[in-house]
């Protein structure tokens, strides 16, 4: 059914960029260099001729390095595939893809354990075994880690190392500091549009400078989260939503964009931080720290039955509401009792950098305020990865594969990207195999119909500002109007001169995320997971189990409907 019962938003269908100027062809192109878009391109490379792999600065700038606590699967003796399905529906509060979440922690342990046999070093116990741990939502210790807190670094530095193994294998091309414009469209059997590849601008010197499309049988987008729509993320610079904007624009379904997981601590430095600010993983709390008020006073046990290890949607709003009652803008982590030897131990680079801003974990009340983490929303995508543009995958944080609902598990999006990944490589070789779809020709994209659109690189704080008081941690109609209408007059407004280029391309994807995001945040008119409202404090299952889906229609009016979900709630 459609939920438009209000103004509906219209954007740009296209970005302001200069023509291609040069093409190249691969039978598939990745997007991204994360684990999700590493895994791909690597499995790929054995099953078709040719890969192209794009990353938007170097291989290893993306998301995944940035990860601490871990990767969840089911490796114990005691533990269970079953039980960490039960887990993650609980996390996702009755939202979750029941089949997509089977998939993940029934295939979850092949894929760690190929991991481990491409050279990725996990912490292991006394007995040689994979030391596994505890986050929040989970009952069983089910979280493989590395280097104590740098598990994604070294995944990371794993996968790497496997592509550069095959650097001058000319079945794979790695292009480096190249940022997705659009997705291009062609036509398809029975004349139904399908991706024929992408245009990118790259900065650098020669043949492949500037603009260019790279025209391919497949695409893979695996470009990562939105976390620079808010003014205070854990994510990298790099994390503009660009493959989420460019599915919009290219017409295809986004799924459950309203869903935004801001992690509970992460060391808060004053009013005036923005952009990434240091996470402090969940992990010290599975280690035992605790989270104390301004009055030194715990408060997690009174909330939830897990207490500090609750999912992050209940800490985060725990935390909020507790500053709200106390007057203050953060509460306090305390690991004080955990000893700086173990602490120096088991969390290495999370010690040298509170140290770095002047806080010492072992010895210190640690100000900490919960920020934007992690997207559960993006590219609705069936159990193959596909999205509803055929040829077109996505995976990883920009897609939205229904694995984490309302709300992710703690560390289950690394395996979410094994596991997607590995499926996608082998159903993309399959198509190719089956179709034997003709190569396009640079000639054969379909241009695109609706406005052109380009903002200027100042207006970027605006939108992560209205993000922020919208869609932020604590939604209400009249914050979410007011960034709605904001948001709706930045593309008229004549402040600022916009010339096609990174910073400009950037912002008009942040605006573009920004404003679907709103729209469905005020659709939704309950309280679930990841979407807080205030002036609808309750979980409505009558009403809203279900999920918004959106895209852009005719010259970019935004279309969003609602799917009920059958079967009985958790």
């Amino acid at each position: 059914m459609s939920v438009a019962n209000r103004p509906v938003p219209h954007l740009g269908t296209r970005l302001a960029a200069p023509a291609p100027g040069w093409t190249t062809q691969a039978d598939v192109i990745v997007v991204g260099s994360g684990i999700a878009g590493l895994t791909a391109a690597l499995r790929l490379r054995r099953r078709v001729d040719r890969v192209l792999l794009v990353t938007k600065t170097v291989l290893d700038s993306g998301s995944t390095r940035w990860a601490q606590g871990g990767i969840a699967a089911a490796l114990a003796p005691e533990d269970s595939p079953q039980e960490h399905l039960d887990d993650t529906l609980v996390a996702g509060v009755g939202l979750c893809d029941e089949d997509a979440v089977r998939a993940l922690v029934t295939e979850g342990p092949a894929r760690v354990r190929e991991l481990v046999a491409l050279g990725a070093n996990f912490d292991r116990t006394p007995e040689g075994e994979i030391a596994l741990t505890r986050e929040g939502g989970h009952h069983r210790d089910r979280i493989a880690h590395a280097g104590g807190d740098a598990t994604g670094a070294e995944i990371s530095r794993a996968l790497i190392a496997a592509l550069e193994a095959v650097r001058h294998d000319p079945g794979i091309e790695v292009l480096e500091h190249a940022v997705v414009l659009e997705i291009l469209t062609g036509p398809g059997p029975r004349g139904v549009p399908v991706a024929c590849g992408v245009t990118l601008h790259v900065i650098g010197e020669g043949s492949r400078d500037g603009v260019g499309a790279a025209l391919g049988r497949s695409v893979v987008l695996a470009t990562g989260g939105i976390g620079q729509v808010f003014s205070s993320t854990t994510n990298p610079k790099e994390a503009t939503g660009d493959g989420v904007a460019a599915a919009l624009r290219a017409g295809v379904e986004i799924a459950d964009l309203e869903f935004v997981q801001f992690h509970p601590t992460v060391l808060w430095l004053g009013h005036a931080a923005r952009g990434q600010q240091p996470l402090i993983s969940e992990a010290v709390r599975g280690e035992g720290a605790l989270l104390v008020d301004a009055n030194g006073e715990r408060f997690m046990p009174a909330v939830h039955e897990l207490a500090e290890l609750a999912p992050r949607d209940v800490v985060a709003k725990a935390i909020v509401r507790r500053m709200a009652a106390t007057g203050s803008d953060h509460v306090f982590l305390d690991a004080r009792h955990l000893g700086r030897e173990f602490l120096d131990r088991r969390f290495p680079t999370i010690v040298a950098a509170l140290a770095g801003h002047g806080f010492n974990l072992a010895e210190d009340l640690v100000p900490v305020a919960p920020a934007q983490h992690y997207h559960s929303g993006g590219i609705r995508v069936d159990p193959r990865g596909h999205s509803s543009l055929s040829g077109l995958y996505a995976v990883g944080e920009c897609s939205c594969t229904g694995v984490h609902g309302a709300n992710r598990l703690a560390s289950n999006s690394l395996l979410e990207g094994l596991v997607f990944a590995h499926r996608i490589a082998d159903d993309a070789a399959r198509r190719l195999d089956g179709d034997r779809i003709r190569q396009y020709e640079p000639d054969d994209p379909s241009a695109r119909a609706g406005r052109e659109v380009l903002l200027p690189a100042t207006a970027r704080t605006v939108v992560q500002k209205l993000a922020s008081s919208g869609p932020g941690v604590i939604r209400t109609a009249d914050g979410l109007a007011h960034a709605a209408q904001a948001l709706a007059v930045i593309p008229d407004d004549p402040k600022g001169v916009a010339v096609p280029s990174l910073a400009e391309w950037e912002t008009s994807n942040l605006h573009a995320v920004a404003t679907a995001l709103t729209h469905a945040a005020a659709l939704r008119t309950e309280t679930r997971g990841g979407h807080y409202r205030e002036d609808f404090p309750d979980r409505d299952d009558e009403h809203w189990r279900g999920r918004l889906v959106t895209r852009l229609v005719g010259v970019g009016e935004l279309e969003t409907t609602f799917e009920p979900l059958t079967g009985e709630p958790l």
